[in-house]
């Protein structure tokens, strides 16, 4: 699917769809860091679930931005991009923008930024990490974290905001990079896709388990990705 054809006929579903993910985040983060909670009520667990499954959105909302499916103002795209990465733990867009491309151009070979020949989850893991944060992230973080336990529950911050963005990149990796790029793939995009099962895929990683259509079709946003999952099974 071309990239141009398809930012003609997303507006204004894909900037709604994405600042609704991050209102969500917001919202879901400022009422879960004033909760008292506690750790016999299922509900906080429930609560780091959600907050982690919003952590990922907003990673895959910067993600359809880099492919500039988010709004076809680029101004528009680039900026919701921009928030969204930012919120997810001062992630730069810029600088995710390049290496996000090097791995459509270059997928499983040792080009690709996202992929470690050695296939152990652990290595490939702690590689793709080494590829996204930066210190001047865990410096921000650390220096955002110190001035808002003046304010809020230290206990908080870790439970609800750091523990679901690192549950977060848990999720991206092995949903997102792990099972779709492992072992051999022999086709054109060196990718395999989750069995069709639209809920689970959503539950997920946001339809990204269909990986191989998202790169057969990388113009296709997010929320799309599942009627291309369909057609390839018809």
């Amino acid at each position: 699917m071309n990239t141009a054809k398809s930012t003609q006929i997303i507006d204004p579903k894909g900037l709604l769809i994405g600042w609704t993910i991050i209102g969500l985040w917001l919202i879901s983060v400022i009422l879960l860091l004033g909760w008292d909670f506690t750790w016999t009520n299922p509900l906080t667990y429930i609560g780091i679930l959600i907050q982690t499954h919003l952590y990922t959105g907003l990673f895959i909302t910067a993600h359809d931005a880099m492919h500039g499916i988010v709004s076809s103002n680029k101004r528009w795209n680039h900026f919701t991009g921009w928030i969204a990465a930012i919120l997810f733990s001062y992630n730069f867009y810029w600088k995710l923008f390049p290496k996000h491309h090097e791995h459509h151009r270059y997928v499983a070979t040792d080009q690709d930024p996202d992929y470690h020949p050695s296939g152990n989850f652990f290595i490939w893991y702690l590689s793709f990490i080494r590829q996204y944060v930066t210190i001047w992230q865990i410096l921000l973080m650390a220096i955002t974290f110190n001035i808002l336990k003046l304010f809020l529950p230290t206990e908080n911050l870790i439970v609800f905001w750091m523990l679901p963005a690192i549950l977060s990149t848990l999720q991206l990796f092995y949903f997102g990079t792990y099972l779709p790029h492992m072992g051999e793939c022999e086709n054109q995009h060196h990718s395999r896709s989750q069995s069709k099962n639209h809920l689970w895929a959503f539950v997920s990683c946001y339809f990204f388990g269909y990986h191989f259509e998202h790169h057969d079709s990388p113009g296709t946003p997010w929320w799309r990705l599942w009627r291309v999952k369909e057609q390839q099974t018809t």
